[in-house]
């Protein structure tokens, strides 16, 4: 099933969309890349997923941009580095950004010493007000609609690292944008979904000509809340985070 899925989405997608899919136009300041960083970790991110990282000139330009703002990924001296993503990231982007979060991108990252010495170190973590958020959702039945019908192709959990489709971004990368429940909430409208999707009082029958190809996904909007209200329980992908060896 996860073959006939990658193929349908290979044969669906339009050429220039799977091109850019492969491709992440990142900004990083001249001072940034002078130091060298980019000529070590780029590479490495590129041999082991196959989607290449283009360096562009101005925020305007990128698919992501490290600067001041966004979500901390690395501290050099008292300057924290920031990563952020546009508001609809392609699945090259998202792949990136869970590399980054990962224990083989944070330690890539560390392990820069052009001189013998770690230029780099993880962020130190600043405090938040805990600021408590109630969901209309049941947790549990979002799990469980969360593994049957997102899970085939999502991480929708720690248990389904190693089963989900490479270029799909996980639930904890999703956690990460500030809009992740509007996301959620309209996936049925976005690319691939929308044409093996059904949200019953939502959208429309398939045509009766043109079935879905692959098993359709059929949900309630009760569902979709209680989705919601269990990712609302997981913590997004922590960038920066210390590496903690086992």
């Amino acid at each position: 099933m996860r073959m006939i899925l990658m193929i349908w989405i290979l044969v669906c997608l339009p050429l220039g969309a799977w091109a850019d899919d492969r491709l992440v136009r990142l900004y990083a300041p001249v001072e940034l890349i002078e130091t060298g960083v980019m000529r070590h970790i780029l590479p490495r991110f590129t041999l082991k997923t196959q989607v290449r990282v283009e360096l562009v000139a101005s925020p305007d330009q990128a698919d992501m941009a490290w600067g001041t703002d966004g979500v901390a990924l690395f501290q050099h001296g008292e300057m924290i580095w920031q990563m952020a993503l546009q508001d609809a990231p392609h699945a090259g982007t998202a792949r990136f950004a869970d590399w980054l979060s990962g224990e083989v991108g944070q330690r890539t990252i560390l392990g820069f010493a052009p001189e013998g010495t770690p230029l780099f170190l993880a962020p130190a973590k600043v405090a938040e007000a805990e600021i408590k958020i109630e969901y209309d959702g049941d947790p549990k039945a979002g799990f469980t609609s969360a593994k049957t019908k997102c899970g085939r192709c999502h991480a929708v959990d720690d248990g389904g690292r190693m089963n989900d489709i490479g270029s799909t971004p996980s639930f904890f990368v999703l956690r990460v944008f500030e809009n992740w429940e509007d996301r959620i909430l309209s996936f049925y409208v976005l690319r691939p979904h929308r044409p093996f999707t059904q949200i019953k009082g939502v959208t429309e029958p398939f045509a009766i000509n043109a079935p879905p190809a692959i098993k359709p996904i059929e949900m309630t909007l009760d569902e979709l809340d209680d989705v919601v209200a269990y990712v609302a329980t997981l913590e997004a992908a922590e960038l920066g985070a210390p590496l903690v060896h086992q």
